[in-house]
């Protein structure tokens, strides 16, 4: 007898509490305020889009990377390009020494992918580059310099074609 009861008054019970809950979700977004749906003015990772990085200076759209941070980069890597260290065959590809089908596997906003070698930068150009933040680092991928999120290897921003600058 007891089994009959619990097995109607555990669903019932169930029903009640779910119907009696309140809409907590659809009252966020009306009670905040917020002029559209979509906005995405103040959104951490929207910085930079109106020309603004987060340090006060202006970035032409790239969320971290500044324009002495590109140029800094472009003299100290230009010569080593130039001077190829590449192999013949590759050297031919301008691809900054990567093998066929390896260049460019990687996108601004997403994970870097696992099979993507990456590099740690020379310890005078980090030094030159600055800090780039508490999680963050600083990577080689092919020619391009790449600042990705450590935890998730998220591709924040890059300095792209360091052997075509």
């Amino acid at each position: 007898m007891q089994k009959i009861v619990l097995a109607f008054l555990a669903p019932a019970f169930a029903l009640s509490m779910f119907l009696s809950s309140p809409p907590v979700s659809a009252e966020k977004w009306r009670d905040e305020g917020h002029p559209g749906r979509h906005s995405h003015e103040g959104k951490k990772w929207n910085k930079g889009k109106d020309g603004k990085n987060h340090r006060g200076g202006t970035s032409h759209g790239h969320y971290y990377f500044d324009d002495r941070q590109r140029a800094i980069a472009h003299n100290y890597y230009a010569p080593r390009f130039q001077r190829g260290h590449c192999p013949p065959g590759l050297a031919k590809k301008y691809n900054g020494c990567m093998p066929p089908g390896q260049a460019k596997r990687w996108r601004t906003g997403y994970p870097l992918p696992r099979e993507v070698v990456f590099y740690d930068l020379p310890p005078v150009l980090l030094q030159q580059l600055g800090n780039p933040g508490p999680g963050y680092r600083y990577v080689r991928v092919a020619a391009d310099i790449l600042l990705i999120a450590m935890g998730t290897g998220m591709v924040i921003d890059a300095i792209q074609d360091l052997n075509g600058m």
